[in-house]
């Protein structure tokens, strides 16, 4: 019998796309929050699912609604600000947990403490199970398999082509990425996770017959990648979604060590942020997504900088991924369960085949066609 399936942030879009799309699985996840009349009317448009009147930030109350094998799934964000209280109670009742965060301060903060924490409760922990970033661990795990010995370093590559005119991402993603900009992060490099600016260095890829620059960000790829080839010296990950500010944004990281100096800055940049995401809606425009393609590129090098391997995938647009890989995710854990507990990467989670054959179901393919 098949674990319960539990979804916070149903009434939001990146989490009423995930009710969807766990709708069309077959899945009956329970829809809980704090706003029975907004959850109901949600539930009846999928076909009549249980709703759970329940605060994702308060520990005990998530904790209420999840037993041990359970398998909680949170969209709510800022996850910072908002995510702690879930992934405790999933600790500590020993739950499956899987989120929708690209926020590197928040995915450091689940591999590295709360980890050990779920493996002494049997806890399983997948955070940034969406866009941000099971794409970009896919390609590099390929691309790893296929380089074979003597890898040394990875670069992935996030980018997106084909935007129409119109607000391309949610109010949500949108205050997520002015504050990431702003944060210190974290890359692998010389074999050891170090802290550094976001943007701290910039580089260009071939993406759809054009060279595109990008970023350097944190993500789950530098805790993932070293676990799959512990010879890696170097894991980088970019963000392509600045186009040509990218320069601008790696020139900016250069001040972040010093911002971070000075009182009050913190609270002064979330101010600003506020206000330049204030006429931002909730959703993103319909139009700017209907053309919109996610691109994810991963390159390994060995140590004389000669490139061992390409892989290139591609898929729809950040939302559609993201809806479709927590269903097909929280399907999986609650069906089969997951390999191993603690914080969890999604190839040690899955499988490396298995991960490839959910991600092709979330529309996540080769761009040439085959592997």
């Amino acid at each position: 019998m098949s674990a319960r399936i539990i979804l916070f942030g149903a009434t939001g879009y990146t989490g009423g796309r995930t009710a969807e799309a766990m709708a069309a699985r077959g899945l009956r996840p329970v829809l809980a929050g704090r706003d029975p009349a907004r959850l109901a009317a949600v539930a009846e448009r999928l076909g009549g699912l249980e709703t759970a009147r329940a605060d994702v930030t308060d520990e005990g109350s998530v904790a209420a609604l999840v037993g041990p094998g359970d398998v909680l799934v949170s969209t709510v964000g800022p996850f910072v600000k908002l995510g702690r209280p879930a992934v405790s109670a999933a600790v500590d009742v020993g739950a499956i947990y899987l989120d929708s965060t690209g926020e590197p301060p928040f995915i450091r903060e689940v591999f590295e403490r709360r980890g050990p924490a779920a493996e002494r409760t049997g806890a399983a922990l997948l955070t940034a199970f969406g866009n941000d970033y099971v794409p970009g661990v896919l390609a590099g795990a390929l691309a790893l398999r296929a380089a074979g010995e003597g890898a040394a370093r990875v670069d992935v590559g996030y980018f997106i082509t084909g935007a129409g005119r119109g607000q391309a991402f949610s109010r949500g993603t949108l205050r997520s990425v002015i504050g990431v900009a702003t944060e210190q992060v974290y890359a692998w490099r010389d074999g050891a996770l170090r802290t550094e600016p976001a943007g701290a260095r910039l580089r260009t890829f071939d993406v759809a017959g054009r060279p595109r620059p990008g970023v350097t960000i944190g993500g789950t790829e530098q805790f993932a990648l070293p676990r799959l080839a512990p010879g890696l010296r170097t894991a980088d990950v970019y963000l392509g979604w600045f186009g040509a500010a990218s320069r601008a944004v790696h020139l900016g990281s250069r001040a972040t060590p010093w911002l971070g100096r000075v009182p009050g800055t913190s609270r002064a940049l979330a101010a600003m942020a506020g206000l330049l995401t204030r006429t931002a809606t909730e959703a993103p425009s319909a139009e700017a997504l209907a053309g919109m393609r996610s691109h994810f590129v991963a390159e390994v090098f060995d140590d004389s900088g000669t490139l061992l391997a390409r892989t290139r995938l591609t898929a729809p647009e950040a939302y559609t991924i993201t809806a479709d890989l927590l269903a097909w995710g929280a399907g999986r854990a609650a069906g089969h369960g997951v390999r191993g507990s603690g914080a969890l990467d999604p190839v040690a989670a899955f499988g490396l085949d298995e991960l490839t054959a959910g991600a092709a179901e979330a529309g996540i393919v080769p761009a040439d066609g085959s592997y």
